[in-house]
């Protein structure tokens, strides 16, 4: 087929431009999930590096639901133990001082 003929055709130049569409929204998707992967993976290794320290804090163990809100929420319910947690974790965890609210509550639910 010459291209003279796919210009005149609705039906290939639709399909065309729908191949095309789709590789820019495949190409979304997967930035999307590459940008979640490593958000992801920051978590865990920040999680890792901490386990051990604030595994024993019982501040920390009793803001696991107030956690699990916060995250849920995307930040919008923040419970009283969960603030007492970031709290004790700012003042007792060096790696703690400048992770955000939202790493610190998913390494809370991650213990």
């Amino acid at each position: 087929m010459r291209l003279s003929s796919i210009s005149k055709s609705p039906l290939i130049v639709g399909l065309l431009l729908a191949a095309c569409a789709s590789s820019v929204q495949a190409q979304s998707v997967i930035r999307v999930f590459n940008i979640t992967t490593n958000a992801f993976a920051r978590s865990i290794d920040f999680t890792s590096d901490t386990t051990t320290s604030i595994r024993d804090m019982k501040v920390v163990q009793e803001a696991r639901d107030d956690a699990a809100s916060f995250v849920g929420s995307d930040g919008a319910i923040r419970g009283a133990q969960l603030e007492a947690a970031f709290k004790v974790l700012r003042e007792d965890v060096p790696q703690a001082r400048d992770a955000s609210d939202q790493a610190l509550a998913e390494a809370i639910l991650a213990l």
